[in-house]
């Protein structure tokens, strides 16, 4: 069940206009935490690897390390996806499902929905909603734009639809 509200992208420009980068689960040295999805989730990210496009944002793939079909990245800094990652708790947050948190809100870019959480940083992070597996991307602080993120989630739209079929994901993963 998707509790998020949709809303177009146009709406969301303020919002993103204001503070959008992304929380980066890159350290300093270039390494990301690869998700360990469960075996359902499994292939969905293994398929969306096989499909994720060479640029984003005109940015080209530099996949961080250590490498795996769960991790994507491009640019430098650099934009991280992170398939089969856990449901976050902000899913399940009545304050969230009822728009009473001004830190998270939902949004569809592309046929694609999002949770797009601010952190404590002041920095985005957008997951996927209503999709079998949760994907992840986050933003370098630098893509602080509404033209830099939207155009970030309308690159990988084609994908996420391509490989992560509509639907309940796991809870896990």
């Amino acid at each position: 069940m998707n509790f998020f509200r949709h809303r177009p992208l146009a709406l969301l420009a303020p919002v993103l206009l204001v503070a959008v980068a992304g929380c980066s689960t890159a350290d300093d040295d270039g390494t990301v935490a690869v998700p360990t999805p469960d075996a359902k989730t499994a292939p969905i990210c293994r398929d969306l690897d096989k499909v994720l496009p060479r640029k984003v944002n005109g940015q080209p793939r530099k996949d961080p390390g250590p490498r795996s079909a769960y991790t994507a990245g491009w640019g430098n800094p650099a934009i991280i996806l992170r398939c089969g990652i856990v449901r976050p708790p902000k899913m399940i947050d009545a304050k969230v499902a009822l728009g009473d948190d001004p830190n998270a809100i939902g949004g569809g870019v592309n046929g694609v929905d999002w949770l797009m959480e601010k952190e404590s940083d002041g920095t985005w992070r957008f997951t996927t909603s209503g999709r079998r597996a949760y994907v992840q991307v986050t933003l370098p602080k630098k893509l602080s734009g509404p033209d830099d993120s939207a155009q970030v989630m309308m690159d990988l739209a084609a994908a996420v639809k391509k490989a992560n079929p509509k639907g309940l994901a796991s809870m896990r993963g």
